[in-house]
């Protein structure tokens, strides 16, 4: 059995919490020159332009590409043969997080109470963790910081089996016209399809996390995200919503068993900001 101490996992967090910050990932800066090169409209040109000067920037001078560092998002899988020792695997987290907002320069952003006093932290924390039994004996932990301007562009709804595909198109396609350019185009559009009303933005958000680029295995889903990328490109919204073709880099689906009687469908996007890094102990 391989023992990981908590001082690994909050030194790992508190370094991913940083790095997330400041550079983007490589698909996605790769996204966004590609979406350069096939821009139509100038002043979405040189929208493109300033996105990736100040990714740049972030990366070069290691400061936040973005001024809204988001509710730190931890996924982690662990492997059965792992032990964790010195303390609690939960608190390790929340203390890497504190210390890479505070270390990091990053804006803290997160309150203690959602409804009524709405007070502020001051360490970004708590983090929201979702954890995952895996075989093996590595700890997989990936850092995904979610701004309000996309996250609040997110929808779920329970539609009627009888809905069907059609169904399920439209409702994708209303999310991200109705969002239009409050999440910062060009965008990354996370799907989550079937499970419950909880399962599927579970799926939507962790759709964001896949290499811009790549397809789901299933040729029919992967079908309709080419199909649904295309749509969003042509609704005209545009880098920062001020018109032109690239609108979306891409659209990710992930799919999960339902209920005979159940067709739930989650929409989660990423800003052109689309953090995320993951590190193995």
């Amino acid at each position: 059995m391989k023992e990981i101490t908590v001082q690994q996992i909050t030194d790992a967090v508190r370094t991913l919490c940083m790095d997330v910050s400041f550079d983007l990932p490589r698909d996605v800066e790769a996204a966004l020159t590609d979406g350069l090169a096939k821009e139509e409209s100038p002043f979405g040109k040189y929208c493109l332009e300033q996105i990736l000067h100040n990714c740049h920037l972030a990366r070069e001078s290691r400061q936040a590409m973005c001024q809204d560092t988001g509710i730190a998002v931890v996924y982690l899988s662990v492997g059965q043969d792992v032990h964790i020792i010195g303390g609690s695997l939960t608190e390790a987290i929340h203390e890497g997080v504190r210390q890479g907002y505070e270390d990091g320069y990053l804006r803290k952003s997160v309150v203690e109470e959602p409804l009524f006093e709405r007070s502020n932290t001051g360490d970004n924390t708590p983090a929201v963790i979702h954890t995952e039994i895996v075989p093996g004996d590595a700890l997989r932990i990936m850092v995904v910081p979610k701004g309000a301007g996309s996250e609040n562009m997110g929808a779920v709804k329970m539609l009627k089996p009888a809905d069907g595909l059609e169904g399920a198109k439209q409702f994708i396609l209303d999310t991200v016209r109705n969002a239009g350019g409050n999440p910062c185009p060009p965008i990354v559009v996370g799907v989550g399809v079937g499970g419950t009303m909880e399962k599927a933005p579970m799926l939507a958000k962790q759709a964001l996390t896949r290499e811009i680029g790549s397809r789901n295995e299933d040729p029919r889903y992967a079908k309709l995200e080419e199909e649904l990328l295309e749509a969003i490109n042509n609704m005209g919204i545009g880098p920062q919503g001020l018109g032109g073709r690239v609108t979306a880099l891409a659209v990710h689906i992930e799919q999960y068993p339902t209920h005979i009687a159940m067709l739930p469908v989650a929409v989660n996007i990423n800003c052109h900001a689309a953090r995320h890094k993951e590190i193995v102990l």
